[in-house]
């Protein structure tokens, strides 16, 4: 795919409208708890500071405002603050800016207020974008997480921008996911976890027409386990896809591939930080145990299965891993990606927070700030604020 990058893009004396992804987690008195979204913002920023841009113009969601007001909670304010420690220099808010009307001076970095506040955001709304994009001489994407969503920030505003590029994050993205979809090294070996089935369906199909290896975890691989006619106890999952699950199965072996299900289990009769956990073979799952975790042996296994890949594609955890007795599995996991040679690509809340807890996000080839945006682009769908900078 051919997209203008912000790093190829001359920015002097030019006025840059950025926009961002800053919509990050606070607590109930407005503070900021986790800044990675912040933090991934900068490089954009500061290439833009840097290289002699006349104003830098930031913006972003933040949370699901109603539009056309800006509530206590829906206010940018803390991001501004927190953006200006980072940065080192002040960060001026700037709320009803879509009609100008505001001063940029030389070299300041403005954010301007909750873009889905503005009327007309989420509905993609043409006069909106115009208005926008009215303000700048140079609209740069750096919100990889939202270009799934057609929105006027997100994917209008760049057909009117005298310039459209891709922010130095959006770009890092789409090489990456690029890297591990279009010409992979093989054997290229899928971790998909979660809860259901259902909400993985798409990407689950997509996964077993292009990968050698396809690993399921946490409810999900309890359904293809009932698929594959195992005993599940009272484990979640989706009775009404084992069919789904079996297709997958069955198309996988045609290629030649794999779907290596659990062949050992952690289980307990409750899920709870005092919940004693029993290691069990697959076979022995009784009809009150839950499965909450693989057993050592299948950790070992899919240890096995990364150590020999060429690359890896990560979404999910194996297990509960944010309760100790239940994250041997994850932790194993983790482990393996953390010593492979391969490239890894690793994206979703859940995923993220596996990495966190295990310390290894310096062993991981590329952490993705996408989730729903992540998940499609595997699927192979267009997104479009991809396909507006594209055109």
């Amino acid at each position: 795919m051919t997209i203008a990058k912000l790093t190829e893009t001359d920015v002097r004396g030019k006025r840059v409208f950025i926009r961002a992804d800053l919509n990050v987690p606070q607590d109930e008195a407005g503070n900021i708890t986790e800044d990675t979204r912040i933090r991934a913002s900068l490089p954009s920023i500061r290439y833009c500071l840097e290289n002699g841009a006349s104003a830098v113009m930031v913006t972003s969601h933040l949370g699901r405002p109603a539009e056309g007001t800006v509530r206590a909670e829906d206010t940018l304010m803390p991001v501004a603050v927190r953006l200006g420690q980072l940065l080192e220099r002040p960060v001026r808010l700037v709320p009803d800016w879509v009609d100008g009307g505001f001063e940029a001076h030389e070299g300041e970095v403005l954010l301007l207020e909750n873009c889905r506040c503005n009327v007309g955001e989420k509905k993609d709304d043409e006069a909106l974008a115009r208005k926008m994009a009215a303000l700048c001489d140079i609209y740069v994407n750096d919100a990889f997480g939202t270009a799934h969503r057609a929105e006027a920030t997100t994917h209008a505003m760049a057909r009117f921008a005298p310039v459209a590029c891709a922010g130095v994050l959006m770009g890092a993205e789409i090489d990456a996911l690029t890297r591990a979809t279009s010409n992979p090294a093989r054997p290229l070996v899928a971790i998909v976890g979660g809860a259901k089935v259902s909400s993985k369906l798409t990407i689950l199909r997509t996964l077993a027409e292009k990968v050698d290896q396809l690993i399921v975890g946490g409810g999900i691989a309890n359904t293809f386990l009932l698929a594959s006619g195992k005993r599940i106890g009272q484990s979640l999952a989706e009775t009404d896809l084992v069919k789904e699950a079996q297709a997958i199965i069955d198309m996988m072996k045609e290629r030649g591939a794999e779907v290596p299900l659990p062949v050992d289990v952690v289980v307990a009769d409750e899920l709870s930080a005092l919940a004693r956990a029993n290691r069990i073979s697959i076979d022995e799952v009784g009809a009150h145990d839950r499965i909450l975790d693989v057993g050592p042996k299948t950790a070992a296994r899919l240890a096995d299965i990364i150590a020999h890949a060429g690359t890896i594609v990560w979404n999910g955890p194996v297990g509960v891993f944010e309760y100790d007795q239940f994250a041997g599995g994850t932790k194993m996991l983790a482990s393996a990606i953390a010593h492979s040679s391969a490239f890894c690509i690793a994206g979703g809340g859940d995923t993220l927070a596996a990495i966190a807890k295990f310390d290894i996000a310096n062993d991981v080839g590329y952490i993705s700030t996408g989730g729903g945006a992540f998940l499609e682009f595997l699927e192979g769908k267009t997104l479009p604020a991809i396909a507006a900078l594209e055109r």
